[in-house]
């Protein structure tokens, strides 16, 4: 058994970013947040799968260089391999929860050059 807070850990880039709360031994959990005009590194995973549950705001997700609105309680799910690029371009911030499967050790990501970003029509946002 296992009980934490969330204040008890720090955002990787002080107050936004990636915050595990936990690593292992099975999955790796945390939350993200973005700021807006803020966005987090294209990557993707060699090994671990990875899920998105949106808890406040909306932002964009590009998978596989196809973009994605999300908003709160829409989930993604990223198989590995699968490029994933967050972008907040609203005026709210952005909190998800996120799971990585199985729990791996050593480095997992792979980082890429950011998808190009082209305006969509609202019938191909992917929602």
């Amino acid at each position: 058994m296992k009980k934490v807070h969330e204040d008890d850990f720090d955002y990787r880039f002080g107050d936004n970013g990636p915050k595990y709360l936990s690593k292992g031994p099975n999955i790796d959990m945390g939350v993200v947040v973005l700021k807006p005009g803020q966005d987090f590194p294209n990557h993707y995973h060699t090994t671990c799968e990875e899920a998105f549950y949106i808890l406040e705001g909306s932002i964009d997700f590009y998978i596989n260089d196809k973009r994605y609105r999300v908003k709160p309680g829409d989930m993604i799910q990223c198989s590995p391999g699968d490029s994933h690029y967050l972008v907040n371009e609203s005026a709210d911030h952005f909190k998800a929860l996120f799971i990585k499967s199985p729990h791996i050790a050593e480095k997992d990501s792979i980082v890429l050059e950011k998808p190009v970003i082209k305006e969509l029509k609202e019938d191909e946002l992917g929602i």
